[in-house]
């Protein structure tokens, strides 16, 4: 069974119950399904900047008590490889972006984003979009 790390914008949509993620999510089943430290930065943070910042808090936190959360530090060599390598070619991704994508490269699992054009910058990468499929 394929093994998925769930992107930042793909949790946000699920949280909101958008495109249907939650049926794919079943089908591919939760136990495949991961997320990054710095996903889950990302979404506290978002929470924390909402109008409703307890509420979202404890979807955040509930939503990361059923996934098995990624640390970054067995990606950081492919991190500072992929950030040199794309800065010499003047195609330069934000950090988070590339710390994610890194976190999927270095744990051989599938990339869901809806932010393909920009992630597939990086070399060795398996992206999937599960908005357009």
């Amino acid at each position: 069974m394929e093994k998925y790390l769930l992107d930042t914008n793909i949790c946000i949509f699920l949280l909101k119950g958008k495109y249907n993620l939650n049926v794919k999510l079943k089908q591919v089943g939760l136990q495949n399904c991961y997320i990054s430290e710095i996903t889950l930065a990302e979404l506290k943070f978002g929470a924390e900047c909402s109008n409703r910042i307890s509420e979202n808090t404890e979807m955040v936190d509930g939503f990361a008590q059923e996934l098995t959360i990624v640390p970054i530090f067995n990606s950081l060599d492919i991190y500072a490889k992929e950030k040199a390598r794309l800065k010499k070619s003047g195609r330069i991704l934000d950090d988070f972006d590339l710390l994610i994508g890194a976190t999927a490269i270095a744990n051989d699992l599938i990339l869901v984003t809806e932010n393909e054009k920009h992630l597939d910058r990086m070399s060795k990468i398996n992206i999937e979009n599960w908005i357009i499929r």
